[in-house]
């Protein structure tokens, strides 16, 4: 939250209230209060060096006694009159306070960690905080108060994080959707929601899990990744990688094929990069989360039904509708469903450039996942023109994957060329190939080209400037292959 002007210095004795408010006699209860009075904080890593111990029984005891004599101390009206950092220290204050009256037996250690741990509470999101803070964490997963899982370098492992109770995991998944709008409880136990560094958020709360709520993030680097970095991490080739930013420089249609955690929305962002900054781009997402650093973009965000199941927007209907918004480019999040329709459409009537990504693990299955959810749609058009529409309108299918020991890499770059019959005929310009695995595991590969020397894309190419840079590229890749 923004800093106030000029409040008045706020003590500990200051801070203390006569009568505390009978909503917040529960410390773990969703209050509406407590989210619209303190922002959640900046981030800030934990000190280096300081390693979290594992947490007993005890500690949790204490954590407990010492935030119920908080929130009966604390004056969160005076509190939100301060900025995230001042409010941080007057709570650190009283806390002390707390623990010197109450005589607790703690170490210096312990009593910092206790601290850290309150504040994050009443000021951020709790025992995620740790997790949010440390940029090696590609996905976050709690199954309940007890268990939490983290991914680190394409690997799942179990973290020592957890929480006091469902009720507190709860009352955080309700702090972080309601900032984007929306709730999550037993009349509407779904939601996708984001933080505000980008990350998704899925919660499933009770009934429906059984367990107690459950928390996905799929976090975001806070510095974007660039096809350069790829290079370095071996997800593709220098030349692939060059290929690629022609690809998104002279305006091909291009779907991104991936599974789960493949990396599909990273390689998207990669490739927008290299829209030019006069173009006007309009993005249409679930869940925004698309990092475009163009001047002329506007975002669009789809928005579920209300309490009455009423006001839902649909994806389709952002995509329908930013057609009337004299787009240049139409960027879709993700497709899933018959909103694939109304985006080839778009492609095919002028809108050269536009991209999206489709779940799917061979670009060939790609193109048959678009021919069923335009059947999802309820369109009664015959296969061959459903095809000839597809044809019409991708010019590219990259295809990302997440290999079996972690590692991402993009597997095919793959041209749509057109119809042989009832047939779609594809060529590819590049493939990942497996050839083994090293002592310690990891996945030993190359990317080969396939011999193609004049892509399909050629003349687009050509038309803006890029044939040369295209040829050189095509050429590097063929001499790597022998």
């Amino acid at each position: 939250m923004p800093p106030v002007s000029a409040p008045p210095a706020m003590t500990p004795q200051s801070a203390m209230k006569s009568t505390a408010p009978e909503i917040l006699a529960e410390p773990v209860r969703d209050t509406g209060g407590v989210r619209q009075a303190v922002a959640p904080p900046p981030l800030a890593p934990p000190a280096a060096g300081r390693r979290r111990q594992a947490r007993t029984e005890q500690y949790y005891d204490t954590k407990s006694q010492v935030f119920s004599a908080l929130i009966d101390t604390i004056d969160l009206s005076q509190l939100a009159k301060l900025d995230a950092e001042s409010a941080r220290e007057e709570i650190r204050d009283i806390v002390n306070d707390i623990i010197t009256i109450k005589n607790f037996a703690m170490s210096i250690s312990e009593q910092e960690e206790l601290l850290e741990d309150i504040c994050n509470d009443v000021l951020g999101y709790g025992p995620l905080e740790p997790l949010l803070a440390r940029d090696d964490i590609a996905d976050i997963m709690v199954n309940g108060a007890g268990q939490t899982f983290i991914e680190v370098g394409g690997k799942t492992i179990e973290s020592e994080i957890r929480f006091r109770d469902n009720a507190q995991l709860l009352s955080i998944c309700q702090r972080i959707v309601s900032q984007v709008g929306r709730r999550v409880d037993e009349s509407s136990p779904i939601c996708d929601a984001r933080l505000p560094d980008g990350s998704r958020v899925n919660v499933i709360a009770p009934p429906l899990a059984l367990d107690g709520p459950a928390l996905t993030i799929r976090k975001f680097k806070k510095d974007k990744l660039t096809l350069d970095q790829l290079v370095k991490f071996g997800a593709i080739t220098p030349e692939g990688a060059t290929v690629l930013q022609i690809i998104g420089r002279v305006r091909c249609n291009v779907v991104i094929s991936g599974g789960t955690g493949s990396g599909k929305t990273t390689l998207l962002n990669c490739l927008t990069s290299y829209i030019d900054k006069d173009e006007r781009v309009i993005t249409c997402e679930d869940t925004a989360e698309l990092q475009l650093q163009q001047p002329h973009v506007v975002r669009l965000e789809t928005r579920p039904p209300n309490i009455e199941g009423e006001g839902e927007i649909t994806m389709r209907d952002l995509v329908k509708n930013c057609l009337r918004m004299r787009p240049e480019r139409i960027i879709v999040g993700e497709v899933r469903g018959p909103e694939v329709f109304d985006l080839l459409q778009a492609m095919n009537t002028g809108h050269d450039g536009s991209m999206g990504t489709i779940h799917s693990n061979t670009p060939r299955e790609c193109l048959s996942r678009m021919e069923s959810m335009i059947a999802m749609g309820g369109f009664t058009l015959p296969a061959k023109t459903v095809r000839e529409i597809i044809t019409g309108s991708v010019d590219i299918i990259i295809q990302a994957a997440r290999l079996r020991d972690g590692s991402r890499r993009i597997t095919q770059i793959t041209e749509v060329i057109g119809m042989e019959g009832d047939v779609i005929v594809t060529q590819d310009l590049m493939r990942y190939e497996i050839e083994g695995e090293d002592a310690n595991g990891r996945l030993i590969g190359r990317h080969a080209s396939t011999g193609i020397a004049k892509p399909h894309f050629w003349d687009r190419a050509r038309y803006f400037g890029e044939e040369r840079r295209l040829a050189a590229a095509l050429d590097a890749m063929e001499m790597v292959k022998s």
